[in-house]
């Protein structure tokens, strides 16, 4: 085959740091923004983007070549940074770590509607039990007592 077809799409989550309810509804919108558009600044597709007051998801289209833990570091830096500049919030900061999980095409449209009901759904459930039901769905291992530092988990 003379050439290479890849689809790699993640839903990325992470939160701030403490789980700080930081983000707030005036500027959360503009953050989100900004996020998709430092994603496609690395050369990404950002496919949805949203969050609540202390995390934020995204479901991201990624080249062969890029490295994820690269394009993370790289975007919660320039996140951290437009928060303190742009909304001089000058004590904002992200959660060390994030969770990763791979989406295949089908399932994108489901995680996009995920995304985009965040506020919704947070209404009803913390982000602690969102991030378990994700870790266990994905057949992540996880020790609860070291969720909130939320770092990088190996799928089994």
């Amino acid at each position: 085959m003379p050439s290479t077809y890849l689809s790699l799409h993640y839903h990325l989550v992470f939160s701030t740091k403490h789980r700080a309810a930081t983000i707030a509804r005036p500027w959360r919108l503009r953050l989100h923004e900004y996020l998709g558009g430092t994603i496609h600044g690395l050369g990404g597709v950002p496919e949805a983007v949203g969050g609540v007051s202390d995390h934020v998801h995204l479901l991201v289209g990624v080249k062969a070549t890029h490295c994820l833990a690269d394009i993370l570091r790289e975007l919660k830096k320039a996140s951290s940074a437009w928060v303190h500049q742009e909304i001089g919030l000058a004590e904002f900061a992200w959660q060390e770590g994030y969770a990763a999980f791979t989406v295949s095409p089908s399932s994108r449209p489901a995680i996009r509607q995920y995304i985009a009901r965040q506020e919704e759904h947070h209404r009803t459930t913390s982000f602690r039990e969102e991030l378990m039901a994700m870790l266990e769905q994905a057949g992540v291992e996880y020790d609860p007592r070291y969720l909130d530092q939320l770092r990088t988990l190996q799928v089994r």
